[in-house]
């Protein structure tokens, strides 16, 4: 048996042990609405996300960023200036063990060389704009985009070791979106927790919402005009939830919500770093077809047998 197949069947024996990384941050914005009835949906879905963050999940309150398109307590204004703001904070304030969710809901538009934009209260960003700011980011990211014409957020902001989601697949989708509201909703729905282990993941999030919006449009006899899609894999392409594909595989590991365990500082250390590396394993997937097969199968070996002794650590503290 080679070193990967012993390390590969290690793995395997620890896959039940959740790995635990830094802090979870949080960036919830919803754009400029074009309307009463869209302002009440949007602050709706917005808060609901911000208050399971903070009251579910247990987010401190500084690390969950909101913006609006109107001011209120604890919360600042959709601008392109406070955006950007709260992203070079954010990039100075995390680590590459902590993980961002970033969470747009609105409305997008299709500019002219192809490109999309958030609408926000003044001047719009585009999504290379936003690639641009995020790029430096040491942080995991799970990027949600829930707008119409938000697909080419997807092929900007993909990269090794990110989640982007889109409610789109492609710029044709033009239309007023309904994923946020069940994207929401699934991360405190008891079924969309597929595989019973008390927290949803991003591709359950992802499948429950993906399937509402199917299920959303039979009932109101419309044929759908909104496809979502998830990377994770880093190639900008993506797949519908019921497609077959690469897509999924981090996504499958990855909570907005922690564990719930106590863990003290010694296992916490190690459940960071079992989690860094689980995504450099992954980012070393996405490089494959760039490198050569030696190399790659070296770095690899070297990955999974790491992984392998700190998923031992840390059983042997359990």
């Amino acid at each position: 048996m080679t070193l990967v197949r012993c390390a590969l069947a290690l793995l395997v024996v620890s896959v039940a042990l959740p790995a635990a990384a830094g802090d979870n941050y949080a960036l919830v914005v919803s754009g400029a609405s074009g309307g009463d009835a869209y302002a009440k949906k949007y602050d709706g879905w917005r808060r609901s996300f911000v208050s399971t963050l903070r009251d579910k999940f247990e987010y401190p309150a500084d690390h969950v960023i909101a913006l609006a398109e109107k001011e209120e307590p604890g919360v600042s204004l959709a601008t392109r200036a406070q955006v950007q703001r709260a992203l070079l904070d954010l990039r100075a304030r995390l680590t590459k063990d902590d993980l961002l969710v970033v969470l747009l809901i609105g409305h997008g538009t299709l500019t002219g060389d192809g490109d999309a934009k958030f609408n926000l209260v003044g001047p719009d960003m585009s999504a290379t704009e936003w690639a641009d700011l995020l790029k430096p980011l040491s942080a995991r990211l799970v990027f949600v985009d829930t707008t119409s014409v938000s697909f080419p957020f997807m092929r900007k902001l993909a990269a090794p070791g990110r989640i982007v989601v889109t409610a789109t697949d492609s710029t044709a989708q033009e239309f007023e979106t309904v994923f946020a509201e069940w994207f929401v909703k699934a991360l405190t729905e008891m079924s969309a927790d597929s595989d019973k282990n008390g927290r949803v993941s991003m591709i359950e999030a992802f499948t429950y919402a993906s399937a509402a919006v199917r299920r959303w449009y039979d009932e109101h006899n419309q044929l759908p005009t909104e496809r979502p899609l998830i990377d994770d894999d880093g190639d900008g392409v993506g797949r519908e939830a019921q497609s077959q594909g690469a897509d999924g595989s981090l996504a499958r590991g990855t909570y907005l919500q922690a564990a719930g365990e106590p863990v003290d500082a010694p296992r916490r250390a190690l459940a960071a770093r079992q989690a860094a590396l689980e995504a450099q394993v992954e980012a070393l997937k996405a490089r494959r077809s760039s490198m050569a097969p030696e190399t790659y199968q070296a770095e690899l070996e070297r990955l999974l047998l790491e992984l392998a002794r700190i998923s031992a650590e840390l059983r042997s503290k359990t």
